[in-house]
């Protein structure tokens, strides 16, 4: 077994989609290098005003800044080698570092379904039970949700990295521009059979079983919020909108990103390739845009920052 797994991690793989882009492959790193340091600005300044503003340590803008640096990680995960690759003749890794690729790609993608699991809970304290948000929502209770969030999608991937150091390779191309799921493809026929099923379970328990209690909650949420009056509803809208948008866009990605890898979809490798990146390319922009300006406590904070940071410029020029 160790001489099996020693010969894995030793071989390589080569991510075929980078084939077709070879002709357009700088223009690619300039739209992509961009879009990555976009990311690490505007997810980073969410995140620090959260950290060094006082009136934004409370657990909604907790959960916020746990999402942001969710995307941070999401990002880094795939941009730094998808970027190399770019500028590189050869696009290859090894069988080791693309399952440990993927692994964190769907241990990211599970933490975020939980995260915003862990808002909506919030929410729903806040909205339906506010006499006993202070009590429930305690730091012990906003920390253990955090670690859960974090620590169980991973820990329920460690028996697919098992399945996946069993199986035997019979293809050495991946039809993709980074690691995904579509490594199952990688298996002899018969191999990838244990490995899928596994999968699909930990789809139910970090996709679907989240994506019903978030569901479950906002229903409440919106029968309460309607029956207290105008006021509330308000409320409601306002912190609970942003939330459900992150959570639309991100459910489609996700639902896109399986389509796309899973189903035999003919499509040319060019397109296939250009689809595959839209899933790493709008959820990690579209978070702090729609935290940055549908919540109107960062908004206030945003607007604060950047107008001290104009009036800092129009010093220097002077």
């Amino acid at each position: 077994m160790d001489k099996m797994n020693n010969e894995l991690s030793a071989t390589y793989i080569t991510l075929g989609g980078h084939v077709h882009l070879q002709k357009y492959r700088f223009l690619y790193f300039v739209i992509m290098f961009t879009a990555f340091v976009l990311i690490i600005c505007s997810n980073s300044t969410i995140l620090c005003l959260i950290w060094i503003q006082k009136s934004l340590h409370e657990p909604m803008y907790i959960f916020i800044a746990a999402l942001l640096c969710n995307s941070l990680l999401f990002s880094t995960n795939v941009y730094p080698k998808l970027l190399i690759d770019f500028l590189s003749d050869m696009q290859i890794t090894t069988y080791l570092s693309c399952r440990m690729q993927g692994l964190m790609y769907y241990s990211l993608s599970g933490s975020e379904f939980l995260l915003l699991a862990a808002m909506a809970y919030d929410r729903h304290v806040s909205i339906c039970n506010p006499l006993q948000y202070q009590t429930v929502m305690s730091k012990t209770t906003v920390t253990t949700l955090l670690v859960l969030a974090w620590l169980l999608p991973p820990c329920q991937l460690v028996p697919a990295l098992i399945l996946g150091n069993s199986s035997k390779l019979c293809n050495y191309t991946l039809n993709g521009l980074f690691c995904n799921n579509a490594v199952t493809k990688l298996y002899c026929l018969g191999q990838s059979g244990p490995y899928i099923l596994y999968g699909v379970t930990i789809l139910m328990t970090t996709v679907f079983i989240p994506l019903m209690f978030i569901l479950f909650t906002y229903s409440k949420i919106l029968i309460i919020s309607y029956r207290r009056g105008s006021h509330v509803r308000k409320k409601a809208l306002q912190t609970c909108a942003p939330h459900l948008l992150v959570l639309l866009s991100f459910s489609c990605l996700c639902s896109y990103d399986v389509i796309i890898a899973r189903l035999e979809i003919d499509l040319p490798i060019t397109a296939y390739s250009i689809m595959t990146l839209q899933v790493v390319l709008y959820h990690p922009l579209l978070n702090p845009i729609i935290y940055g300006l549908k919540m109107a406590e960062i908004h206030k904070h945003l607007k604060r920052l950047f107008s001290r940071g104009r009036f800092c410029v129009c010093i220097l020029l002077r």
